[in-house]
């Protein structure tokens, strides 16, 4: 009759707003974090100078304070909290695209981990998403295994974002925070190294499956020194979620690119998404493409502490080999043809 016709038509209208409200925190949640990536530090930092010069300088005194007696922290593995890595917030975050992670093989928790992240992408969300929150359920699909993504170590000098980022169990990409994490920090560690970096972001463009790694050695050599099973990962998706301008080798913008690259440690790139209120025009979000990353099968890696380079080179090749492999076994499961093949630089 007509009062059921009328609860039908309420029921409707509930849950077509419910449908709303949550694509709208899963935008919130996105936005939050690429203004996180992009202006984070350098507004915490000009905020902590401007609080210098009121009168709550003491404030900021406390916490320069604070930072100098904590400034190696971010060295010895950061300080994790799991209550942050499961806020509801990222499960917002993992369903804006939606991000997926895919296990292939078990992990034992008394070996030590590299993963070996491709490709960067603009941003690395799969990557953020994945290790450094629990949304995809990292956690209970590696038992016992503690993920750090190396990042930048140039966001630990950044007031307040350091303390962020280290909430997360982010870590710095350089040797020392990787050393203590695989020699000092017990078993059941994975240490997750976009390994493309910078350089690879440059080259990312949606249709594209492209990785460098041919002269990117440094993370075998680490694997090989302190006996860390290597894990080949690879994001299909990451390259999807933005539009970039590329700049071919030789143009004044790639040289402008590789300069920052070289001395800065990051390359600025020109990029796009979708704008905020709406799919149709140009932003900052990133478009909401599926994401899957799939963790590969180990690598065991012998101890060697001083492995010579054709060593290196040799385990290189295995690693190079498993992602090529890894790559083909999975492509045509998720939207690539069985045609496509990863272009290795």
């Amino acid at each position: 009759g007509t009062g059921s016709n009328i609860l039908s038509a309420l029921q409707d209208l509930f849950w077509l707003s419910k449908s709303k409200v949550e694509k709208q925190l899963q935008i919130i949640s996105v936005l939050q974090w690429v203004l996180t990536f992009l202006i984070m530090g350098i507004a915490c930092t000009l905020i902590l100078m401007y609080i210098l010069c009121t009168d709550c300088w003491a404030i900021a005194v406390l916490y320069l304070a604070w930072l100098v007696f904590d400034w190696n922290t971010p060295k010895k593995g950061g300080r994790r909290s799991q209550w942050v890595r499961n806020w509801a917030i990222w499960r917002y975050f993992r369903d804006y695209f939606p991000i997926r992670l895919v296990k292939t093989h078990n992990l034992l928790t008394t070996r030590n981990y590299i993963f070996g992240y491709h490709p960067h992408g603009i941003m690395g969300l799969g990557a953020f998403c994945n290790f450094s929150t629990e949304a995809t359920g990292v956690s209970q699909k590696f038992p016992g295994i503690r993920p750090y993504l190396a990042t930048l170590a140039g966001n630990f000098r950044m007031p307040i974002l350091r303390d962020y980022l280290m909430s997360g169990g982010i870590c710095p990409v350089n040797r020392d925070s990787i050393d203590y994490i695989l020699s000092k920090n017990g078993s059941g560690n994975a240490i997750i190294i976009v390994v493309g970096g910078a350089a690879e972001s440059l080259n990312c463009t949606p249709g594209r499956n492209s990785v460098t790694l041919r002269n990117r050695k440094g993370f075998v050599r680490l694997a090989l020194r302190h006996g860390a099973d290597l894990v080949p990962v690879y994001s299909f998706g990451e390259n999807e979620v933005y539009q970039q301008v590329i700049f071919e080798e030789g143009s004044w913008g790639r040289w402008v690119q590789k300069k920052f690259q070289k001395h800065i440690g990051f390359a600025p790139c020109i990029f796009h998404g979708r704008g905020l209120f709406s799919s149709n025009t140009w932003g900052l979000l990133p478009y909401s493409k599926p994401i899957t990353t799939v963790v590969g099968e180990p690598i065991t890696i012998p101890k060697i502490d001083n492995p010579s380079q054709k060593e290196v080179d040799f385990y290189h090749s295995i690693y190079v080999d498993s992602l090529i492999k890894l790559f083909d076994k999975y492509k045509s499961k998720f939207g690539l043809p069985e045609t496509e093949v990863l272009e290795v630089n």
